[in-house]
């Protein structure tokens, strides 16, 4: 079995910065994508990133584009999101997902498509 663990959140002012790490350990995959999601209080949990294995495969939900850069080291077994420019609807706990083998479009933004989950990082964005 694998585990997924997240850290690096924490509280931030508005237009501040915060890097998201995921370490995957455990049982070995050949390959697996991993992405990142978030969820508000009251609020369903939402696509935030995506990473294939290779790195060449990358999607953002449009509301981060510009401001989140997702990145991984696989000689490390870690994934980042590194988050700036960050807003108060930024707020919310970030959760990373694992999918074993490979991303597929329609899969992507849809929690159900990933097969390990951490128990997510708090992220505060002040006013």
């Amino acid at each position: 079995q694998v585990q997924v663990a997240e850290s690096g959140g924490g509280l931030v002012q508005a237009g501040g910065s915060l890097r998201l790490s995921c370490l995957a350990s455990g049982r070995r995959y050949s390959s697996y994508a991993m992405g990142w999601f978030r969820q508000a209080p009251g609020k369903e949990r939402e696509f935030v990133a995506a990473i294939s294995w290779s790195g060449d495969e990358i999607y953002y939900t449009d509301s981060v584009k510009g401001r989140f850069t997702i990145s991984r080291d696989n000689a490390k077994n870690t994934v980042y999101l590194q988050m700036n420019s960050l807003k108060p609807e930024d707020t919310a706990v970030y959760y990373c997902g694992l999918r074993a083998g490979g991303l597929l479009p329609g899969i992507v933004p849809n929690p159900v498509g990933y097969d390990s989950w951490g128990q997510g990082t708090q992220v505060t964005v002040s006013s």
